[in-house]
């Protein structure tokens, strides 16, 4: 990984485990409803930031290298981004 976003990343996930143990706090509190699922809506927010990180990071590194190789390794590239392009546009 390259350092800065491996920095980063995890910067993230500390913040995502912060706010899920807020959400978990806030249920067994029987806290506002809204206020629950603000907090659940920053997480996604947040998981979405960190899924950025990471594809950046697979497309500064294996992609480019995929790409360079070229024939088949090119070709498990393109595979592999679809399938996360595909992914990420059947979630709800």
């Amino acid at each position: 990984m390259i350092e800065d976003i491996k920095k980063r990343a995890l910067h993230r996930t500390k913040i995502i485990e912060g706010q899920l143990r807020g959400i978990e706090k806030m249920i067994e509190n029987e806290d506002y409803c809204v206020d629950i699922i603000t907090l659940s809506l920053a997480v996604q927010k947040s998981l979405a930031s960190l899924n950025k990180l990471l594809v950046e990071n697979h497309l500064r590194t294996h992609v480019s290298h995929q790409y360079e190789a070229g024939g088949e390794e090119r070709d498990a590239a393109v595979a592999e981004l679809v399938r996360i392009f595909e992914l990420s546009n059947n979630r709800s």
